[in-house]
């Protein structure tokens, strides 16, 4: 059995409930990138990290901030000498009202740093989706090379017992023409019984992969066509996929921008002990603040100098907090390189392993259906027994199985390296979807100055 002949099987044979066109790997890919919702919960994780840079910028702002008040008040009293008193009763309704202005002019940077600090954030946040993107496009590609493996694997089991039910009658044939005994019929009922076990088990493994690929994809795997490794994302030599997996991989790309978020947090914090300078300006106005029909208007313009010089040792706790942070991520960067690294040299492992394998297991299948041939007709001639046969079959047996999942495992393994190195998206693979502009939702939102409506009308 080839691997052109294997995958035909699996799409022939994968025809659950309804009728659909066939199902391609790149249309269950596309699925998996519009439907899937983790990442579309990596999406709108990215969203919501975009508007911390509005919120940094709203340090370069001023704040306007309106109070008034109202209420009544009564004085009653006595006025003039001893001799002529006089009584006097005083009702006022006093209205006030006041707008209030405040324009920071410096404070220490810290507005500044932040919106870097914020924009280094959504840089690493956007190789955190394209990390997401990474391992849904490759969990998609795995679940429905699974899929493909596990039907023709029950295909194979199937038409194993209905090769051993067939076995089986001969041998009954066979014993009643004395020419074997009862111990040869009992071996062909034990093996065909350990076949139907094995149906039992191909059937349940493949619904497990069925439940997987809905999860993934988002729809019932129906008429899988054949599937093919993505041989042209993957590099010339290990050497070469090193250097691209080093200088392009989202995780490790995510990580040097979290250095740099952490670094110029600790220039925030550090801004806290400079001088803050602001401009402050009021216009107020008050009706019956102290007597019947008084009216006052007031207008202001300040400037307030506020210079910290010691608060418990509270801001300077925080510095070294953030530069230890900074210390960390840097120690995070150079373990994220490492693992990159591993994981490139393993998938390439891999992926060898499996090539070397489809060729070994396709000599071994093709080396033993001509055994078998050769067992059949000496067992036909007395010189073999029904246990050779029976034998010579689950060999046989064994070989196109191990030769289903080492082309499942080719095509996961080229999915592999693809992923290792950083260069599986939808835009590699040519997926026909429109596509996530990450920073479509920035471009919206980042000079925004109000307004409580999402992009998408929320």
């Amino acid at each position: 059995m080839t691997v052109r002949s294997f995958f035909r099987a699996a799409a022939v044979t994968l025809a659950l409930a309804g009728t659909a066109t066939a199902e391609t790997l790149p249309s269950a890919l596309a699925k998996a990138y519009m439907g899937n919702p983790d990442l579309n919960a990596g999406r709108a994780s990215l969203r919501a990290t975009d508007e911390n840079v509005p919120r940094a910028l709203s340090g370069y702002r001023p704040t306007v901030a309106a109070s008034a008040t109202a209420g009544a008040s009564y004085e009653t009293g006595r006025t003039g000498s001893s001799g002529a008193l006089v009584n006097t009763r005083d009702a006022l309704f006093p209205r006030q009202a006041a707008l209030q202005v405040t324009q920071n002019l410096f404070n220490g940077f810290r507005t500044v740093n932040s919106v870097r600090e914020a924009e280094s954030g959504i840089l690493g946040a956007r190789e955190t989706l394209r990390q997401t993107e990474q391992e849904t496009l490759f969990s998609a590609a795995r679940s429905y090379m699974d899929v493909l493996r596990d039907t023709a694997t029950l295909d194979l089991q199937r038409n194993n017992v209905e090769v051993l039910e067939e076995q089986l009658r001969q041998t009954r044939e066979r014993l009643v023409a004395g020419q074997i005994t009862r111990t040869d019929l009992a071996q062909a009922e034990a093996r065909l019984e350990g076949a139907r076990s094995q149906v039992s088990v191909a059937q349940a493994n493949l619904q497990s992969s069925i439940a997987t690929f809905r999860r993934i994809v988002g729809v019932e795997p129906r008429q899988l066509a054949p599937g093919k490794p993505p041989d042209r994302l993957v590099p010339a030599s290990l050497a070469q996929a090193v250097r691209i997996a080093l200088a392009e991989h989202p995780a490790v790309l995510s990580a040097l921008h979290a250095v740099d978020a952490a670094e110029l947090q600790v220039k925030v914090v550090e801004g806290e002990l400079a001088p803050s300078l602001n401009l402050v300006g009021s216009f107020g106005g008050g009706y019956d603040t102290s007597s019947p029909g008084d009216r006052t208007l007031s207008t202001s313009l300040v400037a307030q100098l506020s210079v910290p010089i010691y608060e418990g040792g509270e801001t300077y706790a925080r510095v070294r907090q953030a530069k230890e942070v900074a210390g960390q991520r840097r120690i995070e960067a150079e373990a994220t390189r490492d693992a990159v690294r591993s994981a490139v040299f393993s998938a390439w492992g891999a992926l060898e392993a499996a090539k070397a394998t489809v060729i070994s297991a396709q000599a071994q299948v093709a080396a033993n259906e001509v055994a078998l041939t050769g067992v059949r007709e000496e067992a036909r001639a007395g010189q073999r027994t029904t246990l050779d046969v029976l034998n010579q079959q689950q060999e046989l047996l064994i070989a196109r199985v191990n030769l289903i999942v080492a082309q499942r495992d080719r095509v996961v393994g080229a999915f592999s390296v693809a992923q290792s190195v950083g260069r599986l998206s939808a835009a590699s693979l040519g997926l026909s979807v429109q596509r996530y502009r990450p920073g479509q939702h920035y471009e919206q939102v980042r000079d925004l100055p109000w307004g409580l409506v999402t992009t998408d009308g929320r």
